[in-house]
């Protein structure tokens, strides 16, 4: 057991030595340690004190967490056959673990005996906090249950747990399934040479003649904005749009069970409904409130959105005469693109020759070193779990190491879609006043390499790789006294501003100066390029907005009003719910919902909590308006963002740290502005 890598306590994670064999021992073993320091701090005798309760319940779970985050990283990022079996092995038990947590009538008593003293009446600040948020932690999660319950309650987490799983493996599995070959070259018309190059590079590594086209991100997004065969893109359309809803992959079931397992656990614990149980603690506070935020932006919106609309009809019809039809889905992206180059003289692909990964990176890093003074730099030699990984450090000013963090951007059949981040050690403090490094990493599946070149960006690329090492500052700038309320462990309609604020400097001409240089040439994105590409930056913005509301509203109600036995087929429902807000007419067979990970690849994830990412864009658009006045490389203003946001985790109310940052409460004008929203 000691030569298991998943118990090893090296910082750095040996990916290179842990095997499928590993994860059940270790997983096993891990349990049975933190399940005696569960007994240990419920057996204390004598009076009750901060380091002998709240300290050891505090890092109760430490390497549980870092075991087990590995080994659902691999699953998500190097999955096979005999490590997906170890990892559903595994996962109703560790399930169970952390449900019997607030469970366990001997830390509940715990916990209560330990408020009672007068130690924890005189605590003020985190800790303070970290005493009543684990009490209510305790409370909302079922300790004041009676035994039959909390063994239902424990019986829905693992089911809920393993749905979730077996959802996000249906996603990846049937999205993996699909592929269209192309064996003549008129067949490309349209498409761009990074994406020929991508097709082209793909049909190679299968031993394939022609250019294969597959569901994966860039070249899907590729096709829906390019290609010139209607038939093609509505073919790649309906296939993206339909996965994992029938067949041996078919999510449909699973939906409708998550969603009724997530009500019946409200409902258990005393909750109308899981919106309520979920809501409860974030800054919304219910779910009325977050179908009013979304509501009052869908108001202001559609105006622009029914306008932006006629004018893409409109524009077709001028191109092609006043016949053509109207504009199906597959068909939007497409006319889209062609009428921002007519309007702008811009689209998307004059800018990848600026943006190559490295470089984007590379300035990615001197923007950080210069508005929060920490260094970020490539450490060699560090196992990773594909050849394609890197591995960094983050320094502090004085040489104080902060953390470290895994990069991996391209796509693979066994990794799955999208773009994360996520933790694998989360540090605290330290007896000697110091504080331990942070682990983390940052995902995505960019545009990769091909033939000679490298992997050159879209903007909207590179503003991913921003928004994850917005997280990742979030997680590995974290200084707090409570392990628990380090990092991104904040409310989650807050989680996401750290993230999207960074977004915002892909597009100041001063940062993009720092890395939007030729690959070839080495020259700066010219100075027409960019005024074109900021021009355009509002463009369908209403449209944008109008599909992130449409995600926040559907994920709602489906959790608040969704009822299998009146509305049947979740994913025909879902449907209805999104048509409003959609462009064109969404076929019948749509089922967008069935490979919505977001909401349900885990047992809450972003469930009932989708708003947040406009929540976070108010949030986001308001603060950058300090540096937009200060200086986008303002010192002071890096200096305050970190010093309020960044390494405060959730040591304190959201609402009170933006107002740190800020000096008041934010301005929702701010996101309409920018997106060019601002009045009718």
């Amino acid at each position: 057991m000691s030569d298991n890598p998943l118990l090893g306590t090296t910082f750095e994670i040996p990916f290179d030595r842990i095997r499928a064999a590993d994860v059940e021992p270790a997983i096993g073993e891990l349990i049975a340690r933190a399940e005696r320091r569960m007994e240990e701090i419920a057996g204390v005798s004598g009076e009750r004190t901060w380091a002998n309760t709240m300290d050891p319940l505090d890092r109760l779970t430490t390497e549980l967490d870092t075991a087990l985050s590995v080994t659902r990283h691999i699953e998500n990022v190097a999955t096979t056959p005999d490590f997906r079996k170890a990892y559903n092995a595994i996962e109703p038990l560790t399930t169970a673990f952390y449900a019997r947590i607030p469970l366990h009538d001997g830390l509940w008593r715990a916990l209560q005996s330990y408020a009672a003293t007068p130690e924890a009446a005189a605590l003020t600040g985190e800790r303070k906090r970290y005493l009543k948020k684990s009490i209510d932690n305790f409370r909302r999660h079922g300790a004041g249950l009676p035994a039959d319950k909390k063994a239902e309650l424990e019986r829905i987490d693992v089911e809920l747990s393993r749905t979730a799983t077996k959802f996000s493996e249906n996603v990846l599995d049937d999205t993996n399934a699909w592929e269209l070959v192309i064996t003549g070259e008129a067949g490309l018309a349209g498409l761009p040479e990074s994406a020929r190059t991508m097709v082209r590079e793909s049909a190679r590594a299968k031993g394939m003649p022609g250019w294969r086209f597959t569901l994966q991100a860039p070249v899907y997004t590729a096709v829906m904005t390019y290609l010139d065969d209607a038939a093609v893109r509505e073919r790649m359309y309906r296939a993206y749009q339909t996965r994992a809803s029938k067949g041996d992959h078919a999510n449909g079931p699973n939906i409708a069970r998550l969603v009724e397992l997530r009500r019946e656990k409200a409902h258990l614990l005393g909750y109308a409904g899981f919106d309520a149980f979920v809501l409860e603690d974030r800054m919304a506070g219910d779910g009325e409130h977050a179908i009013a935020f979304l509501e009052d932006l869908r108001v202001k919106t559609a105006p622009f959105f029914e306008r932006e609309n006629r004018e893409l009809l409109g524009f077709r019809r001028d191109m092609e005469g006043p016949d053509a039809p109207v504009l199906q889905p597959w068909d939007v992206g497409y006319y889209a693109e062609k009428l921002r180059k007519a309007r702008y003289d811009f689209d998307e692909e004059m800018l990848r020759p600026y943006f190559p990964l490295d470089g984007v990176v590379d300035g990615l890093f001197r923007l950080v070193e210069t508005l929060f003074g920490v260094q970020a730099r490539e450490k060699k030699g560090a196992p990773g779990w594909d050849p394609a990984v890197r591995y960094y450090e983050l320094i502090e000013g004085d040489g104080t190491l902060l953390g470290g963090f895994y990069a991996d951007w391209f796509p693979r059949e066994n990794k799955r879609q999208g773009a994360w981040m996520d933790a694998f050690r989360t540090g605290g403090p330290r007896s000697d006043g110091g504080h331990d490094p942070h682990l983390g990493l940052m995902c995505g599946n960019m545009t990769p390499p091909a033939e000679g070149r490298p992997a050159l960006l879209t903007h909207r690329e590179v503003e991913t790789v921003f928004h994850e090492f917005g997280h990742l500052l979030h997680h590995l700038l974290s200084k707090v006294g409570v392990r628990s309320f380090a990092g991104t462990a904040v409310a989650w309609d807050f989680v996401e501003l750290p993230s999207q604020i960074m977004e915002n400097w892909c597009w100041e001409r001063e940062s993009l100066d720092l890395f939007a240089r030729h690959h070839e040439t080495g020259a700066p994105l010219p100075d027409d390029l960019f005024a074109r590409m900021k021009a355009a930056r509002a463009f369908r913005a209403a449209n944008a907005q109008m599909r992130q509301l449409s995600f926040g509203f559907v994920d709602l109600r489906l959790h608040r009003e969704y009822d299998p036995a009146r509305d049947g087929d979740p994913a025909a429902w879902g449907r209805k719910q999104m048509q409003p807000f959609s462009p064109a007419p969404l076929p019948p067979e749509h089922a967008m919902l069935c490979s919505f990970t977001h909401l349900f690849a885990s047992p809450v994830g972003y469930a009932a909590g989708y708003y947040s990412y406009k929540w976070a864009e108010v949030l986001d658009a308001d603060a950058f308006t300090r540096f937009q006045r200060e200086g986008v490389f303002s010192k002071e203003a890096g200096r305050a963002f970190r010093d309020c946001i960044l390494s405060k985790g959730n040591s304190d109310e959201p609402a009170n740290l933006y107002r740190c940052f800020m000096g008041r409460d934010p301005d929702p004008a701010a996101l309409l502005e920018r997106a060019g929203l601002a009045g009718a």
